[in-house]
């Protein structure tokens, strides 16, 4: 299965999200063909934690943001070219974006154009539940953060819209892609 991976400006949970995608791709060798589209804020934080080069070393080819359609990441979903959509780990702004339809960055555009032609997309929001949650800095320190009331509120707006999935948890990564080889 060939499949689009989407990384935002979300640095929470940026690493175990790698880890989880190496593990996978290490599993299912070629029956398991990823390309990886950053955000021009994703792009920022991959460097910030040190994967960049290792996306490209070990989960495939690399294409960065340069603005809505470029790459045509909508385009060769609209055409089948990828089995599924991930869009992990996603900031508050993406999900907002996407609950109420705005498609103006390459990975929301992605997702509303994949989403009208049936393709399998899934959503891992950093600012899934109200409350409190501690993400790790790239140096590691521990860095305690609150999710605002409205940011849970579009979760679960797309909670509540057909063709895509939102999910909390990165192990739920090896399931959803586990469906679909």
């Amino acid at each position: 299965m060939k499949m689009a991976w989407g990384i935002t400006g979300a640095g929470d949970k940026m690493k175990e999200t790698f880890e989880a995608m190496k593990a996978l791709k290490e599993a299912h060798g070629d029956d398991l063909e990823v390309e990886v589209f950053l955000s021009k804020a994703g792009e920022q934080v991959v460097k910030q934690y040190r994967i960049k080069e290792d996306l490209g070393e070990d989960i495939g080819k690399v294409w960065a943001e340069k603005n809505a359609n470029s790459p045509f990441l909508a385009g060769r979903l609209q055409l089948g070219e990828f089995g599924l959509l991930l869009i992990a780990p996603a900031t508050s702004n993406t999900v907002a974006k996407l609950a109420h339809g705005i498609a103006d960055t390459m990975l929301t555009n992605a997702a509303i154009q994949g989403m009208k032609t049936l393709i399998p997309t899934y959503i891992m929001p950093v600012d899934y539940r109200e409350g409190t949650t501690v993400t790790k800095l790239p140096s590691g320190r521990e860095l305690e953060l609150r999710v605002r009331r409205e940011d849970a509120e579009n979760v679960a707006r797309l909670e509540a819209m057909e063709g895509i999935t939102p999910f909390e948890n990165v192990e739920e990564i090896r399931e959803i892609i586990k469906r679909h080889l």
